[in-house]
């Protein structure tokens, strides 16, 4: 029987011989506290919590670890205009698979804009439709780099991929990250998006004030509310809005 290649980034752990104080950030946050064995489903993991449950912690440790800039792009780019970074990646061991991904990106919303200038200034768009990131929406540039930029059999980092997009663009972007799936890639996506965490099968690790468990599409905080909402808007928002 064939070992299967993917997932290509199987598991991340904290290295047995790290003496860390876990009264300090990032170490005193729950998710990163109870870390353990963090193991990963071969086409999408996504990370979803609340503001400061730690999940683009660890999925920016997770790009440092694996070779990434603190601000994204390919590993060719190494741009940081911020002395921000917590030092968790150096604590982390990664288990990978027998097979290296042939393609990776790490995507990270916050930082974008100063990759996307860094793009303009080294002249390197051939990869992003011969056209400046800054030419575009946000969510158009980002839905380049999920169209023309990532070229399939890949493992990809995606932090809040959400944040530029409409819904409408979110649907787009659950389609191009189902024809990459299909191309053997690999995603672990931070997010907040109902819409993108209802990719099929995917695993779903929710970071909160106990660690971290996985949990189902409905049984995430993210579905409920927004069902909830949407099927009882005028008293939700009379709720809201009146309140005291």
């Amino acid at each position: 029987m064939a070992i299967a290649a993917k997932p290509y980034l199987q598991e991340v752990s904290i290295r047995p011989d790290m003496d860390l104080d876990y009264d300090l950030y990032p170490y005193n946050i729950a998710a990163v506290r109870e870390l353990g064995h963090l193991t990963f489903h071969q086409d999408v993991t996504f990370f979803v919590g609340e503001n400061g449950a730690g999940k683009s912690t660890v999925l920016e440790a997770i790009a440092l670890a694996l070779g990434y800039s603190p601000e994204g792009g390919t590993k060719n780019v190494q741009l940081s205009t911020t002395d921000s970074v917590s030092n968790l990646y150096q604590a982390l061991r990664l288990a990978k698979s027998f097979r290296k991904p042939s393609d990776g990106y790490f995507l990270r919303a916050e930082s974008f804009f100063n990759l996307a200038t860094y793009m303009d200034d080294v002249g390197y768009l051939g990869g992003y439709g011969n056209k400046s990131l800054h030419a575009r929406s946000h969510g158009e540039a980002f839905m380049a780099v999920l169209l023309q930029k990532f070229s399939g059999k890949g493992l990809y980092l995606l932090d809040e991929p959400e944040a530029a997009m409409s819904p409408s663009r979110q649907l787009a972007a659950l389609a191009a990250i189902h024809q990459l799936v299909q191309d053997d890639s690999q995603f672990i996506i931070a997010t907040h998006s109902p819409i993108l965490l209802s990719y099929p099968n995917a695993k779903i690790l929710q970071f909160d004030g106990t660690g971290i468990s996985e949990v189902s599409y409905e049984d995430t905080e993210h579905f409920a509310i927004t069902r909830d909402f949407l099927n009882h808007y005028p008293r939700r928002l009379e709720q809201l809005l009146n309140e005291d």
